[in-house]
């Protein structure tokens, strides 16, 4: 249960990511045990921003998120100090995903063909699901939105895109009973399958040098969880479901699963020497926030750091707010961007923070 509870917050956290205009970035102290950040600053302040990555050059930010009128999320550019927020994606549908192509061009994911509404969501009633819309293809644009070109044209899920190297690797339920990984050129074409277990996996991140991606999966084993999961996702959701941390080269062989701690563990990217990888968890700890004291297991998600290669050496890098997500180191090592309610009265908002790195 603890599992599922964990699942179930973390897709209404990610589900209310969003941006528009706010103040001028502000520095706010690193709580006392977060001993890699030299200096931390808030970029935005409306409540409801995350997924944001760094440029090629590092200067730039591109992040997810909706304003209350808007109703869907949308992509948008901003530069690392919170300033020169754009607009990126098309202004309808959902809009989420994104990333930068090279110094030229952007990702992101959009089902604005499908329609200019958002996608109608199911009942809730029963549970919170994620929703895994079909009419999702994947787009490259101009860094101010113009010239927009799908690259996919499946019918199903195309989102989770990350870029190393000339390559494209993203997450696709295009198969009808699944979420695997793939790959693809820049251009969209040579695309191929690099998972094939029953199940999800998805958010795949490229090591600095391209050799490698690291992800999130659940492989469900039992007949009863795999008729589950199938139906699941034959009808646009992912169930709640535990999530490990797994790591294989970049041509799909050699998978090698990391973590074995049954909880909901996602978002991983690597350090910048590639030879550790940061990660979001819910997973159980002695060490919950004073803020946080309250939270029920399962529900409070933190950083967490270990060894590329072997999975141990783990080590908490956050200890703040309920909920930390979505890491990117930048280019040079120097910061890194991550997604927390710390420092908000609402434990459901999110904001994007900037830290200044130090070993």
């Amino acid at each position: 249960m603890r599992v599922l509870q964990g699942f179930a917050i973390l897709l209404t956290l990610i589900v209310v990511s969003s941006c528009s205009h706010a103040p001028k970035a502000s520095s706010i102290a690193p709580g006392a045990a977060e001993k890699h950040f030299k200096s931390l600053k808030q970029l935005t302040f409306d409540g409801t921003n995350a997924e944001a990555y760094f440029s090629p050059d590092g200067k730039k930010l591109i992040f997810q998120g909706h304003t209350p009128a808007q109703g869907c999320d949308q992509v948008y550019t901003m530069n690392v100090d919170g300033t020169d927020r754009k607009l990126v994606s098309v202004k309808g549908g959902r809009n989420t995903c994104s990333y930068f192509l090279n110094d030229k061009r952007v990702l992101f994911s959009s089902t604005h063909e499908a329609g200019a509404e958002c996608p109608k969501e199911r009942d809730r009633s029963k549970g919170y699901v994620w929703e895994i819309f079909k009419s999702y293809d994947i787009y490259t644009a101009n860094p101010d939105g113009s010239d927009v070109k799908p690259l996919t044209r499946s019918e199903g899920y195309d989102a989770e895109s990350t870029v190393c190297g000339g390559k494209i690797t993203f997450t696709s339920a295009r198969e009808g009973h699944s979420l695997a990984i793939y790959s693809m050129n820049v251009d969209g074409t040579g695309v191929e399958k690099l998972t094939h277990e029953v199940g999800y996996n998805g958010g795949p991140f490229f090591s600095p040098d391209c050799t490698q991606i690291v992800y999130r999966a659940y492989h469900p084993r039992k007949k009863s969880e795999i008729k589950k999961f199938k139906k699941a996702i034959s009808e646009g959701y992912v169930p709640p479901s535990p999530l490990e941390i797994f790591v294989m080269k970049a041509d799909g062989s050699e998978h090698k699963q990391l973590t074995h701690i049954n909880a909901a563990s996602f978002a991983p990217s690597f350090y910048p020497n590639g030879k550790r990888i940061i990660y979001s968890s819910n997973r159980p700890t002695t060490d919950k926030p004073a803020a946080d004291k309250d939270a029920p297991p399962g529900r409070v998600f933190q950083l967490w750091g270990l060894n590329a290669e072997t999975g141990n050496e783990e080590e908490a890098i956050t200890a703040e707010g309920s909920f930390n997500g979505f890491p990117m180191f930048s280019p040079d090592g120097k910061y890194l961007v991550f997604a927390s309610n710390r420092n908000s009265a609402n434990p459901h908002e999110l904001e994007i923070f900037l830290a200044e790195w130090q070993d």
